[in-house]
């Protein structure tokens, strides 16, 4: 079982490689979306607690 693990995360390493080394824009705009969904849920997390707290 850890070796399927260890052989699936080596192939997701190579498989964002192989993205970004093709696709490079698209590769900027997967990582921008990502870093947006979570500024935005930690903003939403800290409007909760801005409004629980007050």
């Amino acid at each position: 079982m850890f070796r399927l693990r260890r052989w699936l995360g080596y192939g997701a390493i190579a498989f964002a490689v192989f993205y970004l080394f093709t696709r490079p824009a698209q590769a900027a705009g997967a990582v921008n979306g990502v870093f947006d969904g979570i500024l935005n849920g930690a903003n939403q997390l800290a409007v909760f607690f801005g409004a629980v707290l007050s």
